[in-house]
């Protein structure tokens, strides 16, 4: 058990001797920034995870759960913030298309 791990309030280890998964945290980051910034950190998310979800189904006692819920938050952002993107795509498009139409009825 490496001090890293340990836990000296409890004096347990913290991820039970369980490995985290390998993007758990940069899924999660990533997830986050397609809701603030862009939906392309979004689509990287999702691809990233899948492997990790993939490694955590298939041996679950193998990974601590922390990580697994990490990676559930972070795809759920990326949804999230692919969705709003595409219904701001949709919006915009609404726009344009409504100001070219009365534009036209005005001349």
């Amino acid at each position: 058990m490496t001090d890293q791990n340990r836990d000296y309030l409890s004096g347990s280890n913290l991820n039970n001797g369980n490995a985290q998964l390998p993007n758990a945290t940069a899924t999660l980051v990533l997830g986050i920034l397609s809701i603030v910034v862009c939906f392309i950190c979004g689509i990287i998310a999702l691809v990233i995870s899948n492997r990790d979800v993939a490694l955590y189904r298939a041996n679950p006692e193998s990974y601590a759960p922390g990580s697994y819920n990490n990676i559930r938050a972070g795809r759920i952002c990326a949804i999230i913030g692919i969705a709003l993107q595409f219904v701001g795509i949709i919006v915009y498009i609404l726009f344009i298309v409504l100001a070219i139409t009365y534009a036209g009825s005005i001349s």
